[in-house]
């Protein structure tokens, strides 16, 4: 395991819910880019999963 890549992995990922976050906290959230972050999130949770 690639503990560095991993690491990146999970910068990215947290990187991605403070920017869902912050669509989610608008007055009219953009629900299509919300919905493009979460599915680059999952991505990204799978691709962590798969290095552990």
């Amino acid at each position: 395991m690639d503990h560095n890549h991993v690491s990146a992995l999970r910068l990215k990922h947290e990187a991605l819910e403070r920017e869902i976050g912050q669509e989610e906290s608008r007055p009219v959230p953009d629900t299509i880019k919300i919905h493009s972050l979460k599915k680059k999130k999952l991505r990204l949770k799978e691709e962590m999963l798969a290095e552990a």
